[in-house]
Formats: structure tokens, C-alpha cells, sequence
């Protein structure tokens, strides 16, 4: 009897010690932990990053103000502090050594339940996380519609003269600004419809957003050519609305390169006209070409003679 009577007390003492474990260990049924940080982080000039973390209770025995969030980056505990954007979030600024290109971190939050009138110590924690430092990436069109030939800013940052924009798959006329800023030119696409805009480059693509080619109309005058070999004569492109800011290019193309000889196109801002001077070239008979405007491309017959 005896024997049994230790064997039992035993049994008792383990079963608390089991319970008593897996109510230390069950934090994560209790609070739920949201990391609200982005997987990837635009680089900045400061290095500093901040790294947010939601605490929400699922209990009503969590002691009030016992909730302590931690972060855990390279092996150094930090404490958070609370955000003063909404209750329940905790905020850390790391300020990234230098020469590194990604953070690894995880979450550990200690606070109390009470369990039959006893404060209890508990903890929840998160798994590792990594976020990437991007150096490279773009921020917005400075418009979302717009005709062809209009020109577009593209705002960002880490941009290069090799980049390139495309709409669909089709590569834009793409003007190099400046690390923070690029421009294109709304290519000859078929209108009233939208296109992905994609950045694309030696460090692979990049989505922008997306843009809508408006319809337009053009009327050019005269609306044929006749010319000999090193004859000139003007010609008026108009298009029915002032050209919007940064000009309005005409991606004028021809069958004939040999034949005509004529500068790049590009009307004024806020002018709805230009005028250039067309040279005959060598004798042939052609076109030339304007897509996306009218019923889908304006044609204009030139025929080049000798002298």
C-alpha cells in the first residue's frame, strides 16, 4: 500500500508538471502575433528600418498591461515600443549594418494570464522572418491614361539608362531622367483599351501599373507628297487637343527610309500643331505611316523622282 500510494502521488505531481507545461507553452492560443512588416523594404539614405508587429488577445485572462513584445535580430533581444497608430501595435527602427542586404529577426512576446486567481508567466513567439532591402524599385505613373505618343513619367528609385518600359510586351521609346525618374513615350498600340506597364532590365522585371490608351485623331496636310530628289516642301501635323506636358511625339514610320528624309516629330506642350520640312531623298514610291490614331493608322503617299 504504501508503494502505491508513492506511485500515485507520482502520477499527480506529473500530470500538474504536464499541464502546468502546456499552459507555459500555449501563448500562441492565447494572443495572436501579426507581423505587419513587408517582405521587402525600400532602401533608404537613413539604413534605418521599422519593423511593426500586431499583439492581439484571444482571452479575456491576460493580465492588462502584462504584454511585453520583443524582437530578436542577430541574437540581440530588443524591446518594441507601442505605436501610435492603433492599440496593439509595436514598433522597432533598426538601423541596418552596413554592407548587409537583408534583415532576420522573429518576434518573442512575454506577458501574464490568470489561471484561478494566480498570475502565470507565459510567452508567444514567431518563426524567423527575412526582409530584403530593395534598391531598386518604382513608386508610380505620373498618369494612368493618356494618347499615343504622349510622354509619362515614371517616379522610383535605382533606375538606370539600360531600363526600359514596356507596354505588354512592347517596348516604349524610354528616356532616362535621372536614379529617380524615367520617361516613355505611349507607343502606336491599339487604343481605348489598357496595358501592363513592366520595367525591365538586366535585374529582371518590374510591374508599374497600368495605362490606358486613349483614342485620337490626326489630319496631316498635304495628304500625299510629290517630290524629285533634294526637293523640300513643309508639312502640318494637328491633332484636335493641345499636346499634355513634355510634348506629344508622332512615331512617324515609312517604307520607303531611302526615299524620304524628315526630323523626329514631336508637337510642342500645349500646342495641337507642327510643321517640318520633307526632303525627297532617293527616287521611290511609298508611304508614310502613323499608328494608333483614327481608325487605326493614318497613311500618307509619297512618291520620289529624280531630278
Amino acid at each position: 500500500m504504501h508503494t502505491n500510494r508513492i506511485s500515485l502521488a507520482r502520477k499527480i505531481l506529473l500530470g500538474l508538471g504536464a499541464a502546468l507545461a502546456l499552459a507555459f507553452l500555449s501563448g500562441c492560443e492565447t494572443v495572436v502575433l501579426t507581423n505587419l512588416t513587408p517582405a521587402s523594404l525600400p532602401e533608404n539614405p537613413s539604413q534605418i528600418y521599422t519593423v511593426t508587429l500586431r499583439v492581439t488577445p484571444k482571452v479575456s485572462t491576460i493580465v492588462p498591461g502584462s504584454i511585453k513584445p520583443h524582437i530578436v535580430i542577430d541574437g540581440k533581444n530588443y524591446e518594441m515600443a507601442k505605436s501610435s497608430l492603433a492599440d496593439g501595435l509595436y514598433e522597432f527602427d533598426y538601423q541596418l549594418p552596413a554592407g548587409r542586404e537583408e534583415i532576420a529577426y522573429y518576434f518573442l512576446v512575454n506577458y501574464e494570464a490568470t489561471n484561478n486567481g494566480v498570475n502565470l508567466p507565459r510567452e508567444a513567439y514567431t518563426e524567423i522572418t527575412r526582409a530584403r532591402i530593395v534598391h531598386r524599385y518604382v513608386l508610380s505613373l505620373e498618369v494612368n491614361r493618356g494618347p499615343v505618343g504622349a510622354r509619362v513619367s515614371v517616379l522610383g528609385r535605382g533606375f538606370t539608362p539600360q531600363d526600359v518600359l514596356y507596354f505588354d510586351n512592347t517596348p516604349t521609346r524610354t528616356v532616362y531622367e535621372s536614379p529617380n525618374a524615367l520617361s516613355l513615350f505611349v507607343p502606336a498600340l491599339e487604343p481605348s483599351r489598357n496595358y501592363r506597364v513592366m520595367l525591365g532590365s538586366s535585374a529582371g522585371n518590374s510591374p508599374v501599373g497600368s495605362f490606358r490608351i486613349d483614342p485620337s485623331n490626326l489630319s496631316v496636310s498635304p495628304g500625299s507628297l510629290t517630290l524629285r530628289t533634294g526637293e523640300r516642301q513643309p508639312v502640318t501635323f494637328t491633332v484636335p487637343n493641345a499636346a499634355p506636358p513634355g510634348g506629344l511625339l508622332l512615331d512617324v514610320t515609312t517604307d520607303v527610309p531611302e526615299s524620304v528624309i524628315m526630323p523626329e516629330i514631336i508637337i510642342p506642350q500645349g500646342q495641337n500643331s507642327i510643321t517640318v520640312t520633307v526632303e525627297g531623298g532617293k527616287p521611290g514610291t511609298g508611304s508614310l505611316f502613323l499608328k494608333g490614331y483614327g481608325s487605326g493608322e493614318v497613311n500618307v503617299p509619297v512618291s520620289v523622282t529624280a531630278k
